[in-house]
């Protein structure tokens, strides 16, 4: 049977990277740095998966837009303590791995900047198993599709064999806005009902049950 997709485009942070926490912890420290008011759980991993400066902005929307630049740099300056720190789910190295060697097309469209994508997919293991990626500081950030789009025209697959694979709603809209079809990464940042009013194909609790599914249906 011929595959379904050919490309897969992977969400990094909380898709194949377990580092929701340590972004939640990065915001709370920057607002805590500023004499700010530390935002909710929710309302911190809400954010993930946006690029920093919308991220930020969501977290902390009564904050005047001239200090906009020191709370990012507080926050980068805390990410930065414990990034090395950091590890792909149990299963992530293993499935790309996997798919690359099948043949499929893969790509990471992120919420980092591409100096931060860079860094982690060195630090990874499986960079060299992508063959294209898009950064929050190269696009318009998620859920608008222009991530997707420039993977898409610059791997030259259309939308209908492009699966979007993340962990939170903005991933999944940003699917939707382009035309592309989605997986919902339940393990991640974002709750799985929220995922699933996206219309997800399918939605996962770890990595290995994705596998499964990718394997049978991709």
């Amino acid at each position: 049977m011929a595959a379904r997709f050919e490309l897969l485009v992977f969400d990094w942070d909380g898709t194949l990277l377990d580092s929701a926490g340590a972004i939640v912890g990065a915001i709370n420290a920057a607002c805590r740095d500023l004499g700010l008011p530390i935002p909710g759980e929710e309302r911190s991993r809400h954010v993930i998966g946006l690029g920093l400066r919308e991220a930020l902005r969501h977290a902390v929307p009564d904050l005047p837009e001239s200090r906009y630049p020191l709370i990012v740099e507080r926050y980068r300056h805390h990410y930065l303590l414990h990034d090395h720190e950091l590890q792909l789910f149990d299963g992530a190295a293993a499935l790309i791995a996997e798919l690359a060697g099948a043949g499929f097309l893969l790509a990471v469209a992120t919420g980092k900047s591409r100096a931060g994508l860079d860094r982690a997919l060195r630090a990874s293991g499986v960079g060299a198993c992508f063959h294209a990626s898009r950064c929050a500081d190269e696009c318009f950030s998620k859920p608008h599709p222009q991530m997707l789009a420039q993977l898409m025209d610059e791997l030259s697959v259309e939308p209908g064999r492009t699966l979007m694979i993340g962990d939170t709603t903005h991933d999944l809209q940003m699917a939707r806005n382009a035309g592309v079809a989605c997986l919902a990464a339940a393990y991640g940042a974002h709750p799985a009902a929220a995922l699933d009013a996206l219309g997800p194909l399918a939605r996962f609790q770890e990595i290995e049950e994705m596998a499964r599914w990718l394997r049978k249906n991709a």
